[in-house]
């Protein structure tokens, strides 16, 4: 091979290689969507799996802090925590003394009878032992729920609703629900490349060191509404170019095979 033959093979090699380069940019070359999961059954309490994104994520940056119905992204308020109210133990030696004893005698005691003497808000048994007397206090255990703000913040006022990403096909645009592990709303208002036929919800967060923070995790939900089923449908149709916007499309009009048989 002369030299002009091998210049001219490593230019097409490099015309190549850049126009790939350039076609994957533009977007012209098409993603695998990600392997099908059967949706969970619908109820409204639900075991699933949460991530995080945020707005300044490079897949999202196109978008700015806005969701796909086009409003702004928002971060939930903060969690909410019962707080607990533990009566205090009393210690053994402040308890006081069934029977007087000289503790400068060298002799003990006759044993005494077992008693038992009921007070109110606790219970006290009274044990007599040759020499030592020993008293005990039950303890209630009470979880205490500031009643106003059961389903408020700190604040007294309700909770700010954070947005949330999901297959509109398993959650439609509009559902609200709650993490029962930290009392967050959170409201459906988003979709993703990554989310299309999967259990996943992707809730939004202010920053990134939130978002990592966060991770994924499998938590407990409760759906306090259902959005509309057509509604979203209506809105995805116009838009089912897209191969994940077309997966989900399929599923909310009942075509789950074709859906599950999408890549």
């Amino acid at each position: 091979m002369t030299y002009a033959q091998r210049r001219n093979l490593a230019l097409a090699v490099l015309a190549a290689f850049i126009a790939i380069v350039f076609l994957s940019a533009c977007g012209t070359t098409e993603r695998a969507l990600p392997p099908y999961e059967r949706p969970l059954t619908k109820t409204d309490f639900q075991n699933v799996r949460t991530t995080a994104y945020t707005h300044t994520e490079s897949d999202h940056r196109e978008y700015s802090n806005h969701n796909a119905l086009g409003g702004e992204l928002h971060a939930a308020g903060p969690a909410i925590h019962r707080a607990e109210v533990v009566a205090r133990a009393t210690l053994a030696y402040e308890a006081p003394r069934a029977i007087p004893v000289d503790e400068t005698a060298s002799y003990s005691p006759p044993l005494q009878p077992f008693s038992m003497e009921e007070t109110s808000g606790s219970r006290r048994i009274t044990r007599t032992t040759k020499g030592v007397t020993r008293t005990t206090h039950s303890v209630r255990r009470a979880v205490a729920v500031s009643p106003g703000r059961r389903s408020r913040g700190e604040s007294g006022r309700p909770p700010q609703i954070g947005s949330a990403a999901a297959d509109w096909s398993r959650w439609p645009a509009g559902t609200v629900l709650r993490l029962l592990s930290t009392g967050q709303n959170y409201r459906v208002e988003d979709y993703g490349w990554a989310l299309s036929g999967r259990n996943t919800i992707d809730l939004y967060m202010a920053n990134q060191r939130e978002m990592n923070s966060w991770g994924a995790r499998q938590e407990t939900i409760q759906v306090l509404k259902w959005g509309d089923p057509q509604e979203s449908l209506r809105f995805l149709q116009s838009h089912q170019n897209y191969k994940h916007i077309k997966r989900m499309v399929l599923e909310l009009e009942g075509r789950q095979e074709e859906a599950a048989a999408l890549r």
